[in-house]
């Protein structure tokens, strides 16, 4: 817990360095190359003693570093820290080794995020219901065909039959993530409105939207083998 304080601590200084304008020109200006403390108040137009202000708590956030000229050694060049910009990303999700999306019927919101997890990270996914349909629903399955989607019609399954003890179970819809309050808990929620009860190729379009967004943020987060 401490470490992570640490690192939540390090994040905000630099967040914090960069909530001034001024200070975030200087990182614009560092990121393709080094200038010195000169160079970036004559490009800005900012007085030299303002910029030695803000790089001073550029440095102190660990974004900019300072050096020496091996040419003119009374000239300091600006050197950006990439790492530092970085690590303003959350930490990844570790030891994920398979993901599971639960919805209530297993029947469209489960099924396109299992289908867009594949495709996208080639990495091991299932989907699985509180209370599983018969079958996909038809809407679902036309979604998932215009956009090239695997997915199974009739391939419903109940969370208590599908989710193991290691899995990272992402609830992509209300009513699944309040209900599983016992054994199977989801990690992560996902609050995506459900297509079903407008019932129209718009609605189920803009659940495959919203679920493919999620899925391209949620991908390089999960650190795995099996979800690089």
């Amino acid at each position: 817990m401490e470490t992570e304080h640490s690192l939540l601590a390090a994040r905000a200084r630099i967040h914090a360095a960069l909530g001034d304008p001024a200070r975030l020109a200087i990182v614009d200006a560092l990121t393709l190359g080094d200038a010195s403390p000169g160079e970036i108040a004559r490009a800005l137009d900012i007085p030299t003693n303002l910029v030695a202000h803000h790089v001073k708590v550029l440095t102190d956030a660990g974004l900019v570093a300072r050096g020496r000229s091996e040419g003119d050694r009374r000239r300091t060049y600006l050197r950006l820290q990439p790492a530092a910009l970085s690590a303003l990303a959350p930490p990844p999700l570790t030891g994920v080794h398979r993901v599971v999306f639960v919805c209530t019927h297993n029947s469209a919101r489960s099924q396109l995020a299992a289908a867009l997890w594949k495709r996208r990270t080639d990495g091991d996914t299932a989907s699985a219901g509180t209370r599983p349909a018969s079958r996909v629903h038809p809407r679902a399955v036309a979604v998932a065909h215009r956009h090239a989607l695997d997915l199974d019609p009739t391939g419903t399954a109940h969370v208590d039959d599908v989710v193991r003890d290691d899995d990272l179970v992402v609830a992509v819809c209300d009513n699944a993530h309040e209900e599983l309050t016992g054994p199977v808990r989801p990690r992560l929620h996902w609050s995506v409105p459900d297509p079903v009860r407008v019932d129209t190729d718009e609605a189920f379009e803009a659940a495959y939207a919203d679920l493919a967004d999620r899925v391209d943020r949620l991908a390089p987060a999960a650190s795995s083998g099996d979800t690089r």
